[in-house]
């Protein structure tokens, strides 16, 4: 048996890195997961992946910057599941590399709308249903770009910052009614989206697993356990902590 038997989860952004390391860590623990995305195709490969290892998941397609499209995900979540207890709201995106006044309007809404709007309408959503049922416990992904600057990503640290300041907000104000609400910070790690900064090369690669003082890049799983960990009934004194799980990256 496992530490959720009986739970059901919602990871967004779950068709690849630690959405869907978490989805997959969930599932092995014993919760039914509602898998989203807005690509089908990752999705439905964690969904798989989850079957696969004898889980129970399902998809469910939601653009989180869309009211609507959230407010139907978590309608699905009940509607299929009965419950939601547990929420980690990971979806987003990296945007563009360019200096502050360089930075395009268009990419620059975007990545706030997805990255820090989208936590905040997937709370809006998710807190009703678990108020309903007395208790509940949310996980928003920043980084480690939350609590530092980075040239050249000012809608990305941004968006990230927010989403401290709003983890922390939505903690102070539904502590006393059974919702847990805290953020995971991760520094470095091995993602599609890192790959893509990387750009297959090899020598890009040995520089960024140097970043960190343990000397590699983290994996999604290590992030996922630091997920799963904060919504199980082990964290329950935590709340509104931002966990930086960064190998160290942050206290250099």
């Amino acid at each position: 048996m496992g530490k959720l038997d009986g739970k059901v989860a919602l990871v967004t952004g779950a068709g690849s890195g630690i959405g869907q390391a978490s989805a997959i860590l969930f599932a092995r623990e014993g919760a039914r997961v509602l898998v989203s995305d807005i690509n089908p195709e990752g999705g439905n490969e964690t969904v798989r992946l989850i079957k696969e290892a004898g889980g129970e998941a399902s998809f469910f397609k939601a653009d989180v910057a869309q009211a609507h499209e959230v407010q139907a995900l978590i309608e699905q979540a009940v509607e299929r599941y009965g419950r939601l207890d547990y929420a980690h709201n990971n979806a987003g995106i990296e945007g563009q590399a360019a200096l502050t006044i360089d930075y395009e309007e268009q990419i620059w809404n975007r990545v706030i709308d997805i990255n820090l709007k989208g936590v905040w309408l997937c709370m809006k959503y998710e807190i009703p249903q678990m108020l309903r049922q007395g208790k509940g416990a949310i996980v928003n992904t920043s980084s480690e770009g939350g609590l530092l600057g980075k040239p050249y990503l000012s809608a990305y640290i941004a968006s990230k910052h927010g989403v401290l300041g709003l983890t922390k907000t939505t903690a102070l104000e539904y502590a006393q009614q059974g919702i847990r609400v805290n953020a995971v910070c991760p520094g470095v790690i091995h993602t599609p989206m890192v790959e893509r900064l990387i750009g297959g090369d090899p020598e890009a690669e040995k520089e960024w697993h140097s970043m960190q003082p343990i000397g590699r890049m983290g994996t999604p799983q290590e992030i996922a356990e630091a997920v799963v960990w904060l919504c199980s009934d082990a964290a329950s004194l935590i709340n509104g902590h931002a966990l930086v799980a960064d190998g160290g990256l942050y206290v250099q």
